[in-house]
């Protein structure tokens, strides 16, 4: 991993590479996503919308955090997609009787799942927050009843921390349990919310679940990130132990969200600066234990799972998981120094250009085996643009800030 000639975070011609990737991705989804009845269909494999799959809450939601990120950037045609799913959440998605959005929805605007999850109006909150700063009409609207909806619903203050999953009807679907997973995506949300509406009270609250989950958790566990708790939040560590490829609650460790706490650890950071005076060295910790039980130092690519010996558990290569440490890689560079993380981000970069981008059919190969080979275990199809595109845009953006405000701020290239 060569380090040769300037920086590539910093290389015009490399931003240049990621601006003409991120508009191949951009094409790829606004040309096949876009379902003119309910919300976005999913990619297959070869980028066929799936017609007749499920609309999932959280993948819509990442759709319109997408287009309304990428509307602030200029691209025309961008405001319509967002607001077209802005639309889609309010007339279909929304549950008139009991509040709160349905996990999933049919195609023609049935309720497939009526289950109600903190990880997915996670999700709500931040398209509402990106919608917000675009200024695209019921952005705000959306974030507001969003914020009230988790507020009433799933917080709980004394855990400092949201419980995961109810009933339609807001009964607790499963009392016992709790879940690293959609508490992280909560203090990204809430983040997001902070710089949308420049209030510190939600960068707070993603405060308090990093003390809990980081600073408190992962600490204990020389940084291998617990995904699954108890009730009282104790760490179950054989949480799903013959379940390794479940979409959302495998066992043992994932990999990807050491990278991805690493980052946010470091926007919080900067949010709140001097209340979290372990953030920046834990962001360090979490970015060398990914690299050292994740990394493979054979075949190039971080696997996607391990326990809390740092064995491997699932060896799958998964798109989103390079595309956090990119993020990771770009977020430490700018508070600690180029250093290794320079070298990083160009190994991360160099296995995405090889294995992960589809040149032929469009779209990041979503799931790979340990030799590189496209496969579909855990996640079938390319329904997903939020982490490729993301990855395209940390090098580009001012660091320490959401990429949505960045956008905004014009402090982006």
């Amino acid at each position: 991993m060569s380090t040769a000639g300037p920086s590539w975070m910093r290389s015009p011609a490399h931003h240049q590479w990621l601006a003409d990737e991120e508009r191949r991705l951009l094409a790829f989804y606004e040309a096949h996503a876009l379902d003119d009845r309910v919300g976005y269909s999913p990619l297959d494999a070869a980028g066929r919308p799936e017609t007749g799959a499920d609309r999932e809450l959280w993948l819509h939601c990442r759709m319109i955090h997408c287009f309304a990120l990428e509307h602030l950037r200029g691209r025309p045609g961008a405001a319509d997609i967002a607001s077209h799913g802005l639309r889609t959440l309010d007339e279909w998605f929304a549950d008139g009787e009991d509040g709160g959005w349905f996990a999933a929805l049919t195609p023609d605007g049935g309720i497939a799942d009526s289950a109600k999850s903190a990880y997915a109006h996670a999700f709500v909150i931040l398209a509402g927050a990106s919608a917000t700063q675009a200024g695209l009409p019921g952005g705000a609207e959306t974030l507001t009843e969003a914020l009230r909806v988790v507020d009433e619903r799933f917080w709980r203050a004394d855990d400092r921390a949201a419980t995961d999953a109810c009933t339609r009807d807001w009964v607790l679907a499963e009392p016992g349990y709790r879940g690293q997973n959609a508490n992280m995506h909560l203090a990204e949300a809430y983040m997001a919310a902070a710089e949308a509406l420049d209030d510190d009270r939600y960068a707070v609250r993603a405060l308090h679940i990093a003390e809990r989950l980081i600073d408190a958790g992962a600490r204990q566990w020389r940084w291998r990130v617990p995904e699954h708790f108890d009730a009282a939040w104790r760490v179950v560590p054989d949480y799903n132990a013959d379940r390794p490829d479940d979409r959302f609650r495998p066992f043992g460790s994932l990999v990807g969200h050491w990278f991805e706490w690493s980052r946010l650890l470091l926007q919080l950071d900067a949010l709140l600066p001097g209340r979290a005076p372990w953030a920046v060295d834990a962001a360090r910790e979490l970015f060398a234990a990914g690299v050292a039980d994740g990394w493979d130092r054979t075949r190039g690519g971080v696997g996607y799972s391990v326990d809390f010996e740092g064995r491997a558990v699932n060896p799958a290569r998964m798109h989103w998981v390079l595309a956090e440490a990119i993020g990771a890689a770009v977020a430490l560079a700018g508070a600690a120094g180029e250093g290794e993380y320079e070298r990083w981000y160009r190994a991360f970069w160099d296995y995405v250009a090889r294995f992960h981008i589809d040149r032929r059919g469009g779209g990041w190969w979503h799931e790979l085996d340990e030799d590189g080979t496209p496969k579909g275990d855990t996640w079938a199809g390319k329904p997903d643009l939020y982490h490729a595109l993301q990855a395209t845009l940390y090098a580009r953006s001012q660091p320490g800030v959401g990429l949505v405000a960045a956008a905004r701020e014009g402090r982006q290239s």
